[in-house]
């Protein structure tokens, strides 16, 4: 109808580009074409059993009217979130109050609540970029600024304190949040111990909120875990970590994840979630809280996960992708194609077309640079792996032109 439309804010929020290279993956499958899925940033496997047995379960129990499946408390059930307390004493060796955790509706609806109540219009919240896009994406929707910081291989694709000091010389306005992501996506780069505490203490010693994305913990190919900025001196007071039981725990499509909140934001979260969410869905809180005791089963799809990485760390090379990240953790590798192109986007249609990899260009992670990036995902099969790296390296001639 003239006149009616949607929001100056809410029409400059982006598509995801990855979307559209499903979309194109799908086209292929769809007219007997073959596609070897590297795009998506989702486990290729369910949810573990004791899950599915648990979801079952409370349906059982709805069907004989021993329960509802109705709303739940705005924070979560107390068993649940009595369990995510638990978790980090057994991992972290921290002490967790069970009130400092919100039950969310994925961790997409933690950072909605956690920016939301942390930031207001006009606020600069920094964020490393190649990163994640919705941090981006949820902050200017909101009317917050957001303060890139550049990052590369010279600091394996992590924020520094450095970096935050340059930041402030080139506009000295105080920064009210800095977002950190590790293991991050894309790039699957891991922060060390005195890496992220260095980060945390230069927040603190600022009053500047400490957002600490943790949905890819669990994921890890070092020697050591990656570490929780809950683990960091003074951390209780001023850090906001956000998790997740989609991805190590192979959950995506339940919608299902939670966050440790600061004193000062629990209220306000409070609030926003009965607002905005009500509660995060009942029946997938009954089933998350089976998912803690499953890590024999998770194991083994972290183990396949550390198998692809070294096929495609080998492999990729080979295939004229010489510049890699690290990917330390979650499950991707970023790889730098300025030598290849010039335009990752048409060199992502081209491989498809030829090869039958899907693959997505950097844009929706570095709006500045990501032309010269790709991402893989390898959290399929090893099978797809290996037949990506043969047909990337045997028909390089048909689409590295």
């Amino acid at each position: 109808m003239e006149g009616l439309h949607a929001s100056l804010r809410a029409s400059q929020v982006p598509a995801f580009r990855v979307m559209e290279v499903m979309k194109a993956a799908h086209e292929r499958e769809r007219v007997g074409g073959k596609v070897l899925h590297m795009e998506v940033g989702q486990p290729s496997v369910g949810a573990p059993a004791a899950v599915l047995d648990a979801a079952r379960a409370s349906l059982d129990a709805c069907g004989r009217g021993e329960t509802t499946l109705g709303y739940t408390v705005a924070d979560g059930t107390d068993a649940l979130r009595r369990r995510i307390a638990r978790h980090y004493a057994d991992r972290y060796s921290v002490d967790v109050d069970e009130d400092a955790v919100m039950v969310t509706t994925g961790s997409s609806a933690a950072f909605v609540l956690g920016f939301i109540a942390a930031f207001g219009p006009g606020d600069r919240v920094a964020i490393a970029t190649p990163g994640y896009p919705c941090y981006r994406n949820i902050l200017e929707a909101l009317g917050v600024e957001v303060v890139s910081i550049p990052v590369d291989a010279a600091t394996n694709f992590q924020p520094t304190t450095g970096l935050l000091d340059e930041a402030l010389k080139k506009d000295p306005r105080p920064l009210k949040g800095l977002i950190i992501a590790s293991p991050s996506n894309p790039t699957g780069t891991v922060l060390k111990t005195s890496e992220l505490f260095a980060l945390h203490a230069w927040c603190k010693e600022r009053a500047v909120w400490f957002v600490s994305d943790e949905i890819y913990h669990q994921i890890e190919y070092g020697e050591e875990r990656a570490t929780s900025a809950l683990e960091s001196p003074g951390a209780a007071e001023s850090v906001l970590v956000i998790n997740s039981f989609s991805k190590y725990h192979c959950m995506t499509g339940w919608r299902i994840g939670w966050c440790v909140v600061p004193p000062a934001l629990r209220g306000a979260m409070r609030a926003l979630q009965q607002n905005l969410f009500i509660n995060a869905p009942t029946i997938a809180q009954h089933a998350a809280l089976a998912a803690f005791d499953c890590d024999d089963e998770l194991g083994k799809h972290v183990d396949r996960y550390r198998e692809n990485r070294a096929i495609l760390l080998e492999g990729l090379p080979r295939a004229g992708f010489t510049k890699l990240s690290s990917a330390g953790g979650a499950y991707y590798i970023y790889a730098d194609v300025t030598h290849l192109t010039e335009d990752s986007v048409q060199l992502c249609k081209k491989i498809l077309e030829t090869t039958g990899v899907a693959c997505v260009p950097g844009v929706d992670f570095d709006r500045e640079r990501g032309l010269g990036f790709v991402r893989f995902s390898f959290a399929n099969s090893t099978e797809t792996a290996r037949e990506a790296v043969r047909v990337l390296v045997e028909k390089k001639e048909e689409w590295c032109v």
